[in-house]
């Protein structure tokens, strides 16, 4: 019997569009035509003002770090062989901030506002995971 995979999110209708962008290496969150804020998770409102008025906008993949933990134990798998990791909260160029990991990066060399870019993780073949890695200087 397989270990269940609690890593994996269930794409429904609503978050649909986000996972197939990801595929395609492209990050999508929610802009509100009524306030013009952007949002993310992704969701069928305006977390801002409620209105339904929503559509997907395609983000700059651009972000800075918020805040990091580097997790040095986690049981559940697949985590174990991903030991340690960085969780992260990326604040992303349009606003929104997003839970992710931080990847390519020496944990000393970890800093609070340190540009970050987007990358894509294919997790299976249905789920590419969006995680965030330093920016080179010249981007």
């Amino acid at each position: 019997m397989t270990a269940m995979r609690f890593d994996l999110p269930t794409p429904d209708l609503e978050t649909e569009p986000f996972w197939d962008a990801a595929k395609e290496e492209r990050l999508l969150i929610k802009h509100c035509n009524a306030c013009g804020k952007y949002h993310f998770y992704p969701r069928p409102f305006c977390p801002y003002c409620w209105s339904d008025d929503v559509e997907w906008f395609e983000a700059s993949g651009r972000a800075t770090l918020y805040t990091w933990s580097v997790v040095h134990r986690n049981d559940l798998p697949p985590f174990p062989e991903w030991l340690p990791y960085v969780a992260a909260i990326a604040e992303l160029e349009e606003g929104p901030r997003m839970m992710t990991n931080v990847v390519q990066c020496e944990f000393d060399q970890l800093e609070i506002g340190m540009a970050l870019e987007a990358v894509y993780y294919p997790t299976s073949e249905d789920v590419t995971i969006v995680q965030f890695r330093p920016r080179p200087a010249s981007s």
